[in-house]
């Protein structure tokens, strides 16, 4: 055990002494003796560093990656470019950490980049404030019911169906022991059903939250949702994609009241699932309902510039009870990264973008449609889509796959009412041949 820990055998007969025993094992006597490991743990032995890095290399290299595939699975996780930039400047010392600082007056960059994150976020979601990013995005989504409730004094929220599974999970675990009741709503037509959520509104609701462009990929009349719940005093919580943003109306602009997301399309790899950052923005009413931190810009003593942490709410801050959330920190690193992709890209750039997604996966829609696929819904999508397979959606993503396509996500497990459906997400970074290599295949293993 002494081979991993660089103390001579002098430092460790002085540490012994120090606490006055012969030996290591007097430190676990407390430890029955029969559930102690016995004998030599049945690892391998040690490697050159060569020889490491070689064995890691065929580890990775029984993993697929997106430099291998073209990627055309999306339900909340997107194969957008990168810039380089992106990489090079969150990869100095100056910003490689995780973490807000917490002592943020010696830490004058890290506070600006998170400032102008901020500030980038709000001017997306037409929102008054944003937080210094949160965990993800379905835990900015379930954060936001209790700012609702919180506001509100009430106690139940409504949830569309229609967003993302894996969020509405997440909400209803948050919200489990929290005394706060979930009820879902559902769609037609891939659509928030008006009429079925307007029968569940009444006065004892706190929120109606959607998610829009939705899982299935399809974009929400907001302002009629808003409408709707503002009627009965509840607030308005829509998930949007950060992209569809730069084409799409403002949440804040058609009636929301908190705006959360997934930030991964934002400059960040997929990573086979992370780490991300959730966005959190909402109307100035909120800013002191806001869970984790706000920075802020000020100015000092000797009248310069400078940015503090304006707003702490949370519990290793305050008294727990007073606390707006137990969030302890933020993802500051994958927020650095998206700040970073927003200024490299530009209101052009990133606008750009979005309107590739939405002729590509348009374009997409209506190959697979003249090869024999249906539509699911009519209803207007950004760069997500929903068709209807001839046949079981595994057959065809494992047939993909072997000729180097990830195909689209099988919705029968979350939403078997539809059947056979498949939900094909198109980014700016499929090109004209993927797509119709794709299309081909697909439409030959669907006859």
């Amino acid at each position: 055990m002494w081979n991993y820990i660089p103390h001579t055998p002098e430092d460790k007969q002085k540490m012994l002494e120090a606490l006055d025993i012969k030996s290591v094992d007097e430190l676990f006597e407390d430890i029955p003796k029969e559930v102690r490991m016995k004998g030599i743990y049945d690892i391998p032995g040690p490697m050159s560093e060569d020889e490491l890095v070689k064995h890691m290399q065929c580890l990775a290299g029984k993993n697929l990656n997106l430099d291998s595939c073209a990627c055309f699975l999306g339900a909340g996780v997107y194969d957008h470019f990168v810039p380089s930039v992106v990489d090079a400047v969150a990869s100095r010392g100056e910003f490689y950490t995780a973490y807000t600082p917490y002592q943020p007056e010696i830490s004058q960059g890290t506070l600006q980049a998170i400032f102008e994150y901020q500030s980038m976020i709000c001017e997306l979601t037409g929102m008054y404030v944003t937080n210094a990013s949160m965990y993800d995005g379905a835990s900015a989504f379930a954060e936001s019911a209790f700012m609702a409730c919180t506001a509100t004094k009430r106690e139940k929220v409504l949830c569309s169906k229609a967003v993302n599974p894996e969020y509405r999970a997440v909400l209803r675990t948050y919200t489990r022991f929290r005394g706060v009741q979930v009820e879902e709503f559902g769609y037609e037509d891939g659509q928030v059903d008006i009429k079925d959520l307007e029968g569940k509104l009444g006065d004892e609701i706190a929120a109606v939250m959607i998610q829009s462009p939705n899982f299935f990929g399809v974009i929400e009349d907001i302002a009629r949702i808003a409408e709707a719940a503002h009627s009965k005093g509840a607030m308005m919580i829509v998930s949007a994609d950060p992209i569809s943003l730069a084409m799409l109306e403002a949440p804040g602009h058609l009636g929301a009241d908190i705006v959360t997301g997934e930030g991964q399309a934002l400059g960040n790899q997929p990573s086979f699932g992370g780490p991300h950052f959730g966005f959190l923005a909402a109307t100035e009413k909120l800013l002191r309902r806001m869970p984790g931190r706000i920075v802020g810009q000020t100015v000092d003593t000797q009248g310069r510039r400078g940015f503090v942490l304006t707003l702490q709410a949370r519990e290793q801050h305050i008294r727990r009870e007073k606390a707006t959330s137990n969030i302890c920190t933020n993802q500051s690193l994958c927020a650095l990264m998206g700040a970073v992709y927003m200024v490299a890209m530009g209101k052009e750039g990133l606008k750009e973008v979005a309107n590739l997604c939405y002729n590509k996966a348009h374009y997409t829609m209506e190959g697979l449609v003249k090869r024999g696929f249906k539509r699911a819904f009519s209803a207007p999508f950004f760069k997500e889509f929903v068709v209807l397979s001839p046949k079981p959606v595994k057959e065809l993503n494992d047939a993909l796959l072997k000729q180097g396509f990830i195909g689209g996500y099988d919705l029968s497990c979350h939403y078997p009412e539809i059947g056979q459906g498949w939900l094909i997400a198109v980014t700016e970074r499929r090109t004209k041949e993927e797509i119709d290599r794709f299309v081909d295949i697909a439409g030959g293993e669907a006859l």
